[in-house]
Order: C-alpha cells, then sequence, then structure tokens
C-alpha cells in the first residue's frame, strides 16, 4: 500500500478552487487501486493534509496524471500558501479495526 500526503497552507478557496477539488476527488475514487482517504489540520501550525491511500504506484500516478489534477497543480498560488507532497510506502498497519479509511476499505 502506498500513501500520498499533500500538506498545505490556505490562502482563499473560491468556486473554482472548490469545483476542482471536488472533481479530484471523484477523479481519485473512480481509479482502480484507491483505497480511501483522511484529512488532517494542525491548528497550530495552520497547516492541513489530505491523505490517499492506494494500492499500488501506478494507481496512484495515474491520479497524479489526471487532467483535473495537473490543472490544480498549475494553479495552485492562487488558493494555496505553500505546499508539499509525501509519497510513502506503507510497511504495516495495526490497531482497531473501528478506524477504517474514510470511503475505502481497511487494508490491515
Amino acid at each position: 500500500m502506498y500513501a500520498s500526503t499533500f500538506i498545505f497552507g490556505k490562502k482563499n478557496f473560491d468556486d473554482a478552487f472548490h469545483r476542482l477539488d471536488q472533481t479530484i476527488a471523484a477523479a481519485a475514487k473512480e481509479i482502480p487501486g484507491y483505497l480511501g482517504e483522511e484529512a488532517w489540520e494542525n491548528p497550530g501550525t495552520g497547516l492541513y493534509a489530505n491523505v490517499y491511500y492506494w494500492q499500488s504506484m501506478e494507481a496512484l500516478q495515474a491520479l497524479m496524471q489526471h487532467p483535473a489534477h495537473l490543472q490544480a497543480k498549475a494553479a495552485q498560488s492562487n488558493w494555496l500558501d505553500g505546499y508539499r507532497v509525501v509519497i510513502s510506502e506503507v510497511i504495516r498497519e495495526y490497531g482497531q479495526s473501528g478506524l477504517g479509511l474514510q470511503n475505502g476499505s481497511q487494508t490491515t
């Protein structure tokens, strides 16, 4: 399993941002190998994180090459106060089974 973590600071999220964000989220869910997602906010730093989980690197790369994702990346400075992406391979996952992935399946 792979995780792609998108960490960002917010500027102004207008209607164009929300439409594009919804398009990307819908596209991710349609990609074979999408496992789920989570979102986090750190009030202390003002940063946000969206974490997507993938069965394979190919599935993750399919989202990275999606036209809506490329459009958002090109226009990110309109909405974001900086960003960082962390791609990682998940070696192990354990804990309470009731804490499954949002809109996805538990992968333990």
